[in-house]
């Protein structure tokens, strides 16, 4: 398999021109540069004390053919000493403070990069797996902090290199010459490698990604996977991806792998060199056999540094191209524009769709010039096969997705120029699957509304069935939910999402109406519980139950993205429409089983 077979980039990534993405990267530093340059002080010292080791190394041998003496060696032991201490405290010290900015710097960017997949609307997560934003977030962060690391130690490398070039010159230019010489050879072979290796590890990395996503959806729906007995099926699909993950990065390192070898190869060319030339100098007099030595001990001082950055290729381009995936994340521009950003009144609730058009996709229209007006404090009811537009027309009301044309007016304010947030706290949104977070039932509760009290929500809660179904929970209130709520029914689940609701007091509710089966007690909670909403409240119904499309002030029949019918449950019905045929093969079904689920649920047999 090519390295680039089956690993698409997504369609918001980008590649950023090393100008810019080196700009974004000191952007990052900039608030720091106090600390930064602290750090770099510290990094020069530390290549300062590494570059007075072969001097005085050398010196001292030049010292030791003069005269040898117990106060000479223990002079130059002491020396060394001295500077191998202090080399390993400003070492310390440099990593301690590049640990801590270095963490400061990636919770700033795990942030922002947070921040902007929170941001994103519903549509961004249809078309992009949530997994691969968490690898993003998490795994791309951790790269970029180990490419942090890894320059600041060359930079150290680089600046011993340049003490240690002014120190050789002095010496001998000549033999200094020859070491200089190398290096333009083996820099332009760490610039060979290096767009192949920006290319091989964002290869890498994506696979990774997806090796994320597929565990993050498998974890998801391990549930669904066991009921239908697919464990070996997801096991396989998690292989398939892990083991392409495997090929391309075992592929990447055997090109990465070619670098180190060769850059070997010419320091082991250039210190032959140096040891035929030098030792010519050395018996023509020229230098002495010390700074011959220093010259030997300083040749890979001066390749080190090029050859660790050729050798590191794999961990810079990794941090690079973890870097650009993040602010390509960060980057991407949201699909919901706002043109303005007036604070949303209290709303009245009125909306109004006026010559409106939808489409997830080009080509795929939802909505056509759909019209329609909800009067404020109405009870909109909207039925439909499934794919006719219901659920669309909620989700542009709240705002996920973004019309193509027309307009959507509320409280004849277009929807765009409303602050999203001061307009969402006014909506109350319930889904057809009801998600609940890990706590309690009463912080699930308090979720949309954290300035709520025990005592007010103590008291929404007890007008549903005189708060019955309070005591149907182990520990009330306090009961703990599970991950997703997994340990609650999914009446009870309905219920703490419709007091979660209840206890926002929007002023436009809607509901997409869960179609489970639920035993008749709690159906009627949660007929309470709606009823306490739909009385104060505009509301949006995308209704599966017939008691819910009854109790409508008026009901919408959508096909196809347009409203064929429209009046309340009897006119319809009289009309012998659309209406008519899906109350007959659906709603009318529905309420005849939950009639018989309520007799058993009673124990009476034979009632007609």
């Amino acid at each position: 398999m090519s390295f680039f077979e089956g690993l698409d980039a997504e369609k918001y990534d980008r590649m950023y021109s090393d100008k810019d993405l080196f700009q974004r990267i000191w952007g990052l530093f900039r608030p720091h540069w106090g600390r930064l340059v602290l750090i770099s002080l510290l990094v020069f010292l530390v290549g300062a004390a590494w570059a007075i080791m072969p001097v005085v190394l050398g010196r001292g041998l030049d010292w030791f053919q003069q005269k040898t003496t117990l106060e000479l060696i223990g002079l130059i032991s002491g020396v060394v000493l001295i500077v191998g201490i202090m080399r390993w405290f400003l070492n310390w010290l440099h990593r301690r403070l590049l640990a801590r900015l270095v963490a400061d710097i990636l919770v700033g960017l795990a942030h922002r990069a947070f921040q902007a997949a929170v941001r994103h609307d519903l549509s961004f997560y249809d078309e992009f797996s949530s997994g691969k934003v968490l690898s993003r977030i998490t795994t791309d962060t951790r790269d970029f902090g180990n490419f942090i690391t890894v320059v600041t130690d060359l930079f150290s490398q680089v600046a011993e290199a340049a003490i240690l070039a002014v120190i050789l010159l002095t010496i001998n230019a000549r033999l200094s010459l020859v070491i200089f010489a190398l290096i333009p050879f083996v820099f332009l072979m760490a610039l060979a490698y290096r767009r192949l290796a920006r290319r091989v590890t964002q290869q890498g990395m994506r696979a990774m990604a997806d090796v994320n996503a597929t565990i993050k959806e498998t974890i998801s729906g391990i549930a669904v996977a066991k009921n239908f007995r697919q464990e070996r099926s997801i096991y396989e699909e998690f292989a398939r991806a892990n083991s392409l993950s495997y090929r391309l990065n075992v592929q990447r390192g055997l090109v990465l792998a070619m670098v180190f070898p060769s850059l070997n190869a010419v320091g082991g060319l250039a210190t032959g060199i140096l040891v035929y030339v030098g030792g010519l100098n050395v018996i023509e007099g020229v230098v002495t056999a010390g700074a011959w030595y220093l010259f030997l001990l300083s040749l890979y001082s001066f390749l080190y540094p090029v050859m660790n950055l050729s050798s590191l290729t794999t961990t810079v381009q990794t941090g690079l191209a973890a870097a650009e995936r993040v602010f390509a994340l960060i980057d991407a521009e949201p699909a919901v524009q706002q043109i303005g950003c007036e604070a949303a009144p209290r709303l009245r609730g009125e909306i109004e769709f006026v010559h409106l058009n939808f489409r997830y996709r080009t080509g795929e229209p939802v909505l056509k010039d759909f019209n329609l007006h909800i009067r404020a404090g109405e009870n909109l009811a909207i039925v439909g096969h499934t794919g006719a537009g219901k659920t669309s027309i909620a989700r542009l009301i709240a705002r996920f997705y973004e019309f193509q044309e027309g307009q959507l007016l509320v409280d004849g304010h277009d929807i765009r120029t409303f602050d999203l947030d001061s307009y969402r706290r006014q909506l109350g949104i319930v889904s057809q699957v009801p998600f609940l977070f890990s706590g309690t039932v009463i912080e699930n509760i308090r979720y949309g509304r954290p300035e709520a009290t025990d005592k007010e929500i103590v008291e929404i809660a007890n007008q549903i069935g005189d708060g019955e179904w309070i005591e149907t929970l182990p520990r009330g209130l306090n009961t703990e939910v599970g991950e997703r709520g997994a340990l609650l029914s999914m009446g009870q689940r309905q219920l703490v999402v419709m007091m979660r609701v209840l206890v926002q007091r929007p002023a436009i509710f809607i509901l997409d109406e869960a179609t489970a089966s639920i035993d008749p007690f709690t159906e009627r909670q949660i007929q309470q519980a709606l009823s306490l909403i739909l009385s104060s409240a505009t509301s949006i119904l995308i209704a599966h139950r017939l008691s819910t499309v009854k109790s409508a002030d008026r009901i919408i029949v959508i096909h196809k993205g347009k409203i064929i019918e429209e009046g309340n449950h009897n006119t319809l019905i009289a009309k012998g429409g659309r209406y008519a045929e899906l109350y007959n093969i659906y709603f009318r079904h529905q309420s005849l089983a939950y009639v018989e689920q309520a007799k058993m649920m009673m124990g009476i047999e034979g009632l007609s």
